[in-house]
């Protein structure tokens, strides 16, 4: 963590480059031209790619997109499919029913007919007797058995019975006409259901055929979106790997491998809460994922001036006494370390350097506010801020210390402008939030690339 302006290390960085250009041998500025050529190579051939994975993420997007609709479809035809279930079901009551009313109604005209037929066998043998009755003569009468006020009684009788009978036959003949016209309309009924069942079936037949196809559609859909997405994750990982050799062709002995790093990010992330890739950002602008942790060594504790690693150029300030002085000589105790051969980062336009490792942390920094919870998170007994874990860690509590946990970009952004400015964030820590959130878009991609 700096809290000073880059200005003064990028002139210290391009005076490093020019003496170190005059003393470099012919074959190392061949490697050199060599490396980039390399790079040149490879940066065309990850554009090259790029283009291709955005090109293919467009068509699976395009895919999912018919995919979803079609599901949409198809959860409509099975509502369809329902509903039509639904109405051939209730026309199977309706027919059932129709059927038994036909059933009752043709039991009651076998009922009439039964009576019809026994009443007009009772008629027909009250009218033969009553004929017979009619056509007595006098004579008979006169020497009949029966006295004259029986025969006459019967014949009122007869005649009494005749036409009760014949009242009954008319409406008994009249309901049974009745039901029958009543039984003939059913039947009609019964045969319009059972059309309009034939009917509801082939629409139901229809539906389910639309509903095949679709689901066809969706499967094959599906397929395709399925292919494409793994073209686009092959072609991603490739990308990944040009810029896994991009990042070593850069320099630096100490670079940690980015599967490396983001395997140390996301236990950083577990423990504090802060994105995986935005502690990737901050680790690749201060140091290039290691590569570069620092050109410069103290000499003095006591007023913390040093030199130039490579050069043996004299600069005061490489560290402010005591207060980071002291902490330092602390820790390389701990550490088992020489302060004096220990790189640091050099000073910086107006301001001190001496920040450590692959995070930059100043000495004082780290030792009130990362050492003690460093080692509660990870359990160990001393910290080490040139351990890539302990470094990538550490900036996740720092982090998320200021208020950059969650993953919320613009928190995000002001944590990223305190870790560089600490106070001055606002004004001087703009330019440094800017560039880290743009290094963690991509680091995100490439996280999301190495399987989340």
């Amino acid at each position: 963590m700096r809290s000073r302006f880059p200005f003064g290390a990028l002139f210290v960085g391009l005076l490093f480059i020019t003496l170190l250009a005059a003393a470099i041998v012919p074959h190392a500025i061949q490697a050199q031209t060599s490396d980039a050529d390399r790079r040149a190579q490879l940066q065309s051939q990850l554009d090259s790619l790029e283009k291709e994975i955005a090109a293919n993420q467009a068509i699976v997007n395009t895919l999912a997109a018919q995919g979803k609709s079609l599901s949409t479809e198809v959860a409509t035809l099975n509502a369809q499919i329902k509903k039509a279930q639904l109405q051939v079901q209730a026309t199977q009551v309706a027919i059932k029913q129709l059927d038994s009313n036909i059933t009752i109604h043709q039991k009651t005209i076998t009922t009439l007919s039964d009576k019809i037929s026994n009443e007009k066998s009772s008629l027909a043998q009250i009218l033969r007797k009553t004929d017979e009755l009619d056509h007595l003569s006098i004579v008979e009468v006169a020497f009949s058995t029966e006295n004259l006020s029986t025969l006459l009684g019967d014949l009122d009788s007869y005649t009494f019975v005749k036409q009760a009978l014949g009242t009954s036959y008319t409406a008994i003949t009249g309901t049974k006409l009745q039901t029958e016209a009543e039984k003939t309309a059913l039947e009609a009924q019964l045969n319009q259901q059972q059309q309009v069942a034939q009917l509801q079936l082939a629409a139901k037949q229809k539906v389910v055929d639309q509903q095949t196809a679709k689901q066809q559609l969706l499967t094959q859909t599906k397929g395709q979106e399925s292919q494409y997405q793994q073209i686009v994750a092959a072609k991603q990982k490739t990308a990944a790997q040009i810029r896994l050799e991009l990042f070593g062709l850069a320099g630096g002995g100490g670079k940690i491998p980015l599967p490396t790093a983001i395997a140390y990010a996301k236990t950083a992330s577990g423990l504090t809460g802060v994105r995986a890739a935005f502690i990737l950002g901050i680790l690749s602008q201060e140091s290039d994922l290691g590569s570069n942790v620092g050109q410069c060594l103290v000499t003095n504790l006591t007023t913390g001036d040093g030199k130039g690693k490579n050069t043996g150029t004299p600069f005061s300030g490489v560290m402010k006494a005591p207060r980071d002085t002291v902490p330092f000589q602390t820790l390389m105790a701990a550490l088992g370390r020489d302060w004096q051969t220990t790189a640091v980062s050099c000073p910086q336009a107006g301001g001190y350097g001496g920040a450590m490792g692959p995070t930059q942390f100043l000495p004082s920094t780290w030792a009130s506010s990362i050492d003690s919870q460093l080692k509660r998170a990870l359990g160990i007994s001393a910290t080490d801020p040139w351990n890539p874990l302990h470094a990538i860690v550490a900036t996740g509590i720092y982090i998320a210390a200021v208020g950059g946990a969650g993953g919320n970009a613009s928190a995000e952004h002001t944590a990223a402008a305190k870790y560089y400015a600490g106070g001055a964030w606002a004004s001087a820590g703009q330019v440094y939030a800017n560039s880290v959130m743009d290094k963690a878009s991509q680091f995100q991609s490439d996280i999301d690339t190495l399987g989340g």
